[in-house]
């Protein structure tokens, strides 16, 4: 079991690695809007923030040397329902075909004020 770490996504902020990588899949934590180089959540809409999000798992899953081609889990958990339309338009954009299976979840509250929060599992090249 491998640490995997890049400053091409945002630094975790808590006792959590940005991912871990078993020889065999890369294990993508929860990952948000975050600007890397700021740290700051990054302002717009819900589609500005999932393309934040994919583009920090996509960062990282390149750090592990695969990529968002190569997912086949992922989790969304998305504050408020209402935006699932305009996070799955997003969403689309960044995944290939076949789509990774996935599960959406709505809930009450996440670490940070955010509105959406994706984790991943992809497989190694």
């Amino acid at each position: 079991m491998e640490e995997v770490s890049t400053d091409e996504a945002p630094a975790s902020i808590g006792p959590y690695s940005q991912a871990i990588d078993d020889g065999r899949k890369v294990y993508v934590s929860g990952q948000g809007p975050v600007d890397p180089e700021s740290g700051e959540i990054i302002g717009g809409d819900i589609e500005d923030e999932t393309r934040q999000t994919l583009e920090n798992i996509g960062a990282i899953l390149e750090a592990a040397g695969t990529s968002l081609d190569n997912v086949v889990k992922s989790t969304v958990f998305v504050q408020d329902m209402d935006n699932y339309d305009a996070i799955n338009g997003v969403y689309q954009e960044y995944m290939s075909e076949p789509y990774p299976a996935r599960s959406a979840v709505q809930v009450e509250d996440l670490p940070v004020d955010i509105g959406v929060e994706i984790e991943v599992v992809a497989l190694k090249d």
